[in-house]
């Protein structure tokens, strides 16, 4: 029976054919047990038909959770170093989880909370931990979902998308959904959502445009344009510049032949395409710039200051 509750809490259906196989017993012991366990409170759900099965439904209350050491401590490790606007909630959350461990574990959880850091990222937005769950919840249940969103320009509007998945990028939490009424992909940064709410409405997921979530975010951050932009022309591989560079670029990097590739890079901060700049032009080859004026006046500016100086 705690196998059997163990499985339940870890996927979202099963089969009853599945659960009796994981087992080792007949599909009558698995009714009997599955009887059992709803005679002790536990919520299990049970449906008929070829696509029928058993979930753990939600309840009034949380039901006991059943963790293996390694997975007790792979939560207290995450819940140590929650990000920007959700550590407050993790801390509690963590305090909880060391109360009902077994002796045996709590020094263990006890000395990576004392000892366990995270260096917030300097950009970080704060994400309100229920507008993440409930748009985790639409994207593992295939719900559209509505919300107001908050562009970088202009006013508010309503949004009904698909959502595919959450990604998390320099310290901010972002949606790739696809946008029906677009009729194309989009990303949402969390901070900007406001009253997110399912539908009821189930959609067939599509095929992302991209191996996976986050080469979608990356890519399309890489081919955006914003307020200020700039390109390098450097006489160095392409692979040369992206080792040698240890922050990530707000743009992307090119080949333009065997020793030499383009640095494209935009942002809405003047200071942060000037300071990529500098950092890609510090690599000690030949370049050529071709940026916005704003960002060759600073870095004139920049250049006369620092002749100036030595």
């Amino acid at each position: 029976m705690l196998r059997l509750l163990s499985l339940l809490q870890g996927r979202r259906e099963w089969s009853g054919r599945e659960l009796a196989d994981r087992l080792g017993v007949t599909e009558r012991t698995l009714r009997r047990d599955i009887r059992r366990l709803r005679e002790l409170d536990y919520p299990v759900v049970g449906s008929t038909g070829t696509a029928g099965g058993y979930r753990l439904a939600s309840g009034q209350a949380l039901p006991p959770l059943l963790l293996d050491d390694d997975e007790a401590v792979a939560i207290a490790l995450a819940l140590s170093t929650a990000a920007p606007g959700i550590a407050e909630v993790g801390a509690r959350a963590l305090a909880k989880l060391t109360q009902v461990l077994p002796a045996r574990l709590r020094p263990q959880l006890t000395r990576l909370a004392d000892t366990v850091a995270a260096v917030p990222h300097r950009r970080a937005t704060g994400t309100d931990p229920e507008v993440l769950a409930t748009l985790a919840a639409a994207c593992r249940d295939t719900e559209i979902v509505t919300f107001d969103y908050r562009g970088r320009s202009g006013p508010p509007g309503r949004r009904r998308v698909e959502p595919h998945h959450l990604v998390t990028l320099g310290g901010n939490w972002y949606l790739v959904a696809y946008d029906p009424e677009r009729a194309d992909w989009r990303t949402f940064r969390l901070d900007r959502v406001e009253s997110p709410a399912g539908t009821r409405h189930r959609f067939t997921p599509r095929a992302l445009p991209a191996p996976d979530a986050a080469t979608y975010l990356a890519r399309s951050f890489a081919g955006a344009r914003y307020r200020y932009s700039a390109r390098v022309d450097v006489a160095l591989p392409a692979d040369s510049v992206r080792s040698r560079v240890y922050l990530s670029i707000p743009g992307q990097v090119s080949e333009l032949g065997p020793d030499r590739c383009g640095v494209s890079m935009s942002a809405d901060s003047l200071d942060l395409v000037v300071q990529y700049v500098a950092t890609v032009v510090s690599l000690g080859a030949t370049t050529r710039l071709d940026a916005d004026p704003e960002v060759a006046d600073r870095l004139r500016a920049l250049a006369t200051d620092l002749t100036a100086h030595t």
